[in-house]
């Protein structure tokens, strides 16, 4: 977690920053129950991304560029089940990022 250039531009965006908000608490924000991974799954969950696409109203392939930068800069994570990939929030990471500014910022 040592890019913080690349975390301040996927944050920069505010529907990327929306869609992180959504992922913190995601069934406040995604009321299907299709839209979240199965526990049985995955005991961390996740959101589909065509559940996130619909709610951002934009396809799904910005939106999944958009989640695929989140990932890229360390502040998502992702699994995939067949076809579907599941986003959810990557809580180490962010803490590391709060820490950071609030120790160097």
């Amino acid at each position: 977690m040592e890019n913080y250039v690349d975390i301040f531009k996927a944050l920069a965006n505010s529907t990327r920053l929306e869609m992180l908000k959504w992922l913190k608490d995601p069934y406040d924000h995604f009321d299907k129950p299709s839209a979240h991974l199965s526990k049985n799954m995955s005991e961390k969950g996740g959101v589909c991304v065509g559940d996130i696409s619909e709610r951002a109203g934009m396809s799904q392939s910005t939106v999944s560029h958009y989640l695929s930068m989140m990932q890229k800069a360390g502040l998502l994570e992702s699994e995939r089940h067949g076809k579907w990939t599941y986003y959810r929030r990557n809580e180490e990471n962010l803490e590391k990022l709060t820490k950071w500014i609030k120790e160097e910022l």
